[in-house]
């Protein structure tokens, strides 16, 4: 074999020209789909069986809005466990955003979460994890808040009344948890 034959022994070209096509791109859109799926499921059915989400997003977006004191805990990602306790879990596909009701350290707040800004999402009951390309927003572009938000930390259940808890069916109750994904990570073969 010759130094400029780039053939391997399975008969393909290993040096292959670059793409035209933004297949790579499209391939994240078909992933990050399929977790918008799971999660609008979810938002109409609730979470079947031992199903739960794990949602890996990056905290130093301006348009992620979460209780300050969690931003400074976690300054650039953090992740939610949708499991036992959350509410409201929602998917505006016309803003790109997601928003859920948990619970950190016994207050309530309301995170609303751009889809560009996840990292990550996972359901460990049949072990799939996603990555994705989170784009961050330069400090010039326009950032379109929802409508209505409020920040988390100003969140008072008694005077808003579309923040409900649903209570888990006869299950010790738990606060949200931030956990790792290195558990869920593919290894190479050592």
């Amino acid at each position: 074999m010759s130094d400029d034959d780039h053939t391997g022994q399975d008969g393909l070209e290993h040096d292959l020209p670059e793409s035209l096509l933004p297949y790579d791109d499209w391939v994240e859109d078909a992933y990050r789909e399929v977790m918008l799926r799971a999660i609008e499921h979810v938002a109409a059915e609730g979470l079947p069986g031992a199903h739960h989400f794990y949602l890996t997003f990056r905290t130093n977006r301006p348009d992620v809005i979460i209780p300050s004191r969690l931003r400074a805990q976690y300054p650039e990602e953090m992740t939610i466990v949708l499991q036992h306790q959350f509410w409201d879990l929602a998917l505006d596909r016309e803003k790109n955003v997601i928003s859920v009701g948990l619970s950190f350290g016994g207050v309530g707040s309301i995170l609303v979460i751009p889809v560009a800004a996840i990292t990550a999402f996972a359901d460990p009951h049949i072990r799939m994890a996603l990555r994705f390309v989170s784009s961050m927003v330069d400090d010039d572009e326009d950032i379109e808040i929802p409508e209505g938000a409020v920040e988390p930390d100003d969140i008072d259940p008694a005077h808003h009344p579309e923040v409900t808890i649903e209570e888990p069916p006869q299950k010790e109750k738990k606060d949200a948890e931030v956990v790792s994904l290195a558990a869920f990570r593919k290894r190479p073969p050592t």
